[in-house]
């Protein structure tokens, strides 16, 4: 079955709003676990406007499901920090320093040399390496040349696209999921999945190893409690 791995960055970004330890990052992680989440995911960030780099290592020894880190390869704290947590997985993604959130997947043609290095740089420390695409199948071809063990397929235009016609919205999903598949890589996605959007995603491509889901997952939890929440989004993927 999918799993779900939740993002809690919006979480720590909420508690920086305001100083102090409200709410705790660190317990919200150790309940999503308890309450049946299968993955957590941080994305840290240079200038730590959310999670920050001492939560990821406060964070890891303090659960006992996958831990998935993404971030930027490009900058050198974020695979120092990598290196020495060394969670179950990281998730190379290429935003910018000032990107709001995650607005592309990588070029994995014109950024091969680069991700290769990267590549076997986390395989021969023991970690499971995903490379954030566009739903294009020659970037799947790519991220397997490279070394990657997955790719993480970014579905915001599958979400902008799904409430007018699901069917052509994951079109392209589907033919790169099938490259994937075909390249012998593991399949994740994420990005504006939701509680209207992840059944369909997840039945239409039943392969699918993992979604990860943040800003939706809290949100839905500030009018359902996180465990309901967290309940109704597994009840989603069990849909397919």
């Amino acid at each position: 079955m999918t799993r779900l791995s939740v993002n809690i960055n919006k979480i720590a970004t909420l508690r920086n709003a305001r100083g102090g330890n409200m709410p705790d990052v660190t317990r919200a992680a150790q309940d999503c676990e308890r309450f049946g989440a299968q993955g957590i995911t941080v994305h840290p960030r240079p200038d730590e406007r959310h999670i920050r780099y001492s939560d990821v290592r406060v964070i890891r020894p303090l659960i006992t499901t996958e831990f998935n880190i993404e971030g930027n390869p490009t900058v050198d704290s974020f695979v120092d920090l990598v290196l020495e947590v060394v969670p179950d997985q990281v998730t190379l993604v290429p935003d910018s320093q000032n990107a709001i959130t995650s607005n592309a997947g990588w070029d994995t043609v014109t950024y091969r040399s680069l991700l290769t290095d990267l590549c076997k740089t986390f395989r021969d420390k023991g970690i499971r390496t995903s490379i954030f695409i566009d739903p294009d199948p020659r970037m799947a071809e790519g991220a397997a040349a490279c070394g990657a063990h997955r790719v993480e397929l970014y579905t915001a235009d599958y979400a902008a696209d799904y409430p007018k016609d699901r069917e052509q919205a994951i079109a392209r999903y589907l033919e790169t999921a099938r490259t994937v598949r075909d390249c012998g890589l593991g399949l994740n996605a994420g990005h504006d999945l939701s509680l209207e959007n992840l059944a369909w995603f997840v039945h239409t491509i039943p392969w699918t190893d993992e979604v990860s889901i943040g800003h939706a997952v809290i949100c839905d939890a500030l009018y359902m409690g996180l465990e309901k929440t967290i309940q109704a989004y597994l009840g989603e993927i069990r849909k397919k």
